[in-house]
């Protein structure tokens, strides 16, 4: 019988992990009562907009799949797998291959194999996608946004290392791949699992660019864009589940609240509100507390 301990952490992504809307439209800003630039927040907000769509339509198919067809965002990657035949797609011309809605087999399969290289380019990370330049462009503005959010960015990354540590002698637990870690100590495993209601393309790329790649693998990013949180969760308990395995939701909105308690499953309320609520908080002290409840709700040492 497999004993083994398996916790499973549910992110959402915008205004919890990382801050893109709270800049656009400057409330980040306005709560710290004049204390922040906030048209130097809206400049970044917007910036990485720009960066989002420009690498999402040239290298991750979003206007040909997404905005010229519709009906193509899928909830996850492997939606389409079964469709996927294996071809060699490395001489395959995606831009004459006649994709267009995909209600038969056979557009199915043409977007299984737009999502296969997504994967393989996820997998691969934008170093080997990027120029120099572009990378050079995108670590500044990592580290301005960072320096301007006072650590948020570097705090979730944190947190996130630390959920995938299981709280243990990180000597003792195996090197983190794709957002699982096993603890050889304990044999228990720790997985980060993100649940968006953003459109699926876009945040694979927002994985990217804020540098959560190597603790959230492709397969465990989840689209509710259409589908809804609640369904994103079911689908991730029939994945995961067996009576050794501990589900915690962590975010910042009312829906994966409610589908965190339709599920019967532990939800933390995101840095954002105590952020906003205490502007005084440091981030790292907040995103501490919220490792602290993560513990106290699926009974891991403290």
């Amino acid at each position: 019988m497999n004993n083994q301990i398996t916790n499973v952490y549910i992110w959402d992504m915008d205004e919890t992990l990382i801050l893109l809307k709270s800049l656009l439209n400057g409330s980040y800003a306005e709560a710290f009562a004049g204390l922040k630039d906030a048209q130097k927040g809206v400049e970044i907000g917007k910036m990485w907009e720009k960066h989002i769509l420009q690498i999402s339509d040239d290298f991750f198919f979003y206007e040909q799949v997404c905005l010229e067809i519709e009906n193509c965002n899928k909830p996850f990657l492997e939606a389409l797998s079964k469709y996927d035949d294996g071809q060699d797609l490395s001489d395959y011309d995606f831009n004459q291959d006649g994709f267009s809605p995909p209600h038969d087999d056979l557009n199915k399969r043409k977007l299984a194999y737009r999502h296969r290289v997504i994967a393989n380019k996820y997998k691969q990370g934008l170093h080997n996608i990027l120029d120099q330049e572009m990378m050079d462009v995108w670590d500044a503005l990592y580290k301005m946004t960072d320096e301007y959010t006072d650590g948020w960015l570097s705090s979730a990354r944190a947190l996130l290392e630390q959920c995938l540590a299981g709280n243990e002698d990180p000597t003792i637990c195996n090197t983190i791949a794709g957002g699982v870690v096993r603890s050889n100590a304990t044999g228990s495993r720790h997985i980060n699992v993100l649940v968006t209601s953003g459109s699926l393309i876009p945040s694979l790329v927002k994985c990217l660019l804020f540098r959560l790649d190597n603790l959230i693998s492709h397969e465990n990013v989840y689209s509710s864009w259409d589908v809804g949180k609640l369904q994103c969760f079911q689908w991730i308990k029939e994945r995961f589940d067996n009576r050794n395995t501990r589900f915690c939701a962590i975010g910042d909105g009312w829906e994966e609240c409610e589908a965190a308690q339709a599920m019967n499953w532990p939800f933390i309320k995101e840095v954002a509100e105590m952020q906003l609520g205490q502007v005084l908080l440091n981030n790292c002290l907040s995103f501490m507390l919220v490792q602290t409840q993560i513990c106290r709700c699926l009974k891991l040492d403290v």
